[in-house]
């Protein structure tokens, strides 16, 4: 197997998939040697291919003002928008959540990703929609037509022609509300560890990840407040 034919190959593949492959090919080749099946390692002089991740932003006021006004309460989309911006979390949390959940006020929740458990605050207005919510006999508060919970992929492509049906960009995507609600806590003047407590991060680099443009307009405007309270001709 020459090293040509291996980057070949990789040029020919999708870049989660070359990195995949890849590394498949690298182990192989590495045990290989280790047991004497070859003499060179042809993947040693290639450079892991870098998988593209898909970048994420929050939606934008006007953005959310588009949704709420196209789908209204007591509309499936509108529950779920409520479910991810009101709750900031991800799209295999979210279609779990069911009455069961709710308690005291709380809505408690167990991460798929992370396994952590959170009880999180029910926010007033995420109250009123689950009270006007269809599906109330369901586990789940999300539910197809037929009467079954959603897939996580299978709600990704819902919630993506609700989007559209807004007529919002194609980059509007249900864990951009999960930016979207860890900014606006941001706003409130929440610490990276108030803001972690609900969004369920285990480190704070990725919680200061999303709210680090509100803290870069905080200091700046505090910035130009000193500077102005300085200023003589002012």
């Amino acid at each position: 197997m020459p090293s040509k034919f291996i980057s070949l190959t990789l040029n020919k593949l999708r870049p989660q998939a070359a990195r995949n492959w890849f590394k498949a090919i690298r182990h192989l080749m590495q045990y290989a040697m280790s047991v004497e099946l070859v003499r060179i390692d042809p993947t040693r002089d290639i450079e892991a291919p870098k998988a593209s991740s898909k970048e994420h932003r929050p939606w934008t006021d006007a953005e959310i003002v588009a949704y709420e006004a196209k789908h209204p309460i007591g509309s499936k989309a509108r529950l779920a928008f409520a479910l991810g911006y009101y709750t900031a979390q991800r799209r295999s949390d979210a279609v779990r959540m069911g009455r069961q959940h709710i308690s005291n006020g709380y809505i408690q929740v167990r991460q798929d990703k992370t396994k952590a458990v959170l009880d999180i605050p029910l926010h007033p207005r995420l109250r009123i929609i689950i009270i006007d919510a269809a599906g109330q006999d369901h586990l789940t508060f999300l539910i197809t037509r037929t009467g079954k919970s959603y897939g996580v992929s299978d709600f990704s492509h819902q919630f993506q022609k609700w989007c559209r049906d807004a007529g919002l960009p194609a980059d509007c995507h249900f864990h951009g509300l999960r930016y979207s609600a860890a900014k606006t806590l941001a706003e409130a003047g929440c610490s990276t560890h108030q803001i972690a407590s609900i969004t369920g991060h285990k480190t704070l680099g990725m919680v200061q990840k999303y709210s680090k443009g509100v803290e870069q307009r905080r200091l700046a405007t505090e910035a130009m407040t000193k500077l102005l309270a300085n200023d003589p001709a002012t």
